[in-house]
């Protein structure tokens, strides 16, 4: 995980993709999916600002969690 946060934190300053420093939070989630739920997923993707107008990150995140039946604890979500 930490050559993903390395490499991608790197791609994001050069590419120039966001005002200001750009850093990581401690933590981190990863999600798996199906071959067959690809298209889902980049769909999703695609359309993350428009959802994220009615639902934050963070909402739509303990969603996410909740769906999939993890467990967690409420003070270290986006600490």
């Amino acid at each position: 995980m930490m050559v993903v946060k390395r490499d991608s934190s790197k791609w994001i300053r050069e590419n120039q993709f966001i005002v200001g420093e750009f850093r990581w939070q401690n933590g981190y989630g990863a999600f798996s999916y199906n071959q067959s739920q690809i298209d889902g997923v980049v769909k999703y993707i695609k359309n993350q600002e428009a959802h994220h107008v009615t639902r934050s990150f963070l909402e739509e995140y303990k969603q996410i969690l909740d769906d999939l039946g993890i467990e967690y604890k409420e003070r270290y979500i986006l600490e």
